[in-house]
């Protein structure tokens, strides 16, 4: 089992030291390990969570849904349709939300070309 310190969990997740301690104390990770001084230790398990989450939250997961889903994939196995479900149920929210900034995307575009199909400025005199 691999060991990693905050600064190291903190920098492969992706997350700030701050969002990992609120992770831990909102019981998003669980049961992160010590040193006997204290110190948090993250395994490779909590980072497989922490990535998890990345994916979660860069998708526009609410919290509450995270912890849920972690809730649920703690209780065992027979919540495995539940999870599916939350999953299913989030990528089709994030597939609207891509079609929705294509649509966006779409309209900026436009608006590019209008503005470089408009003539330029006049070229300064060069004989002044």
């Amino acid at each position: 089992m691999t060991g990693y310190a905050p600064a190291e969990a903190a920098r492969r997740s992706g997350f700030s030291l701050d969002t990992l301690r609120y992770y831990e104390k909102i019981g998003l990770l669980a049961d992160v390990g010590r040193t006997p001084g204290g110190q948090r230790v993250f395994t490779d398990d909590d980072l497989s969570w922490l990535l998890l989450f990345r994916c979660l939250r860069d998708t526009g997961m609410p919290i509450a849904q995270m912890c849920r889903y972690a809730s649920l994939a703690r209780a065992g196995e027979h919540t495995v349709d539940e999870r599916r479900e939350l999953l299913r149920q989030h990528a089709a929210q994030v597939e609207e939300q891509m079609r929705l900034l294509r649509r966006q995307y779409d309209h900026l575009r436009e608006k590019i070309r209008f503005y470089e199909r408009l003539p330029g400025p006049p070229a300064p005199d060069e004989g002044r």
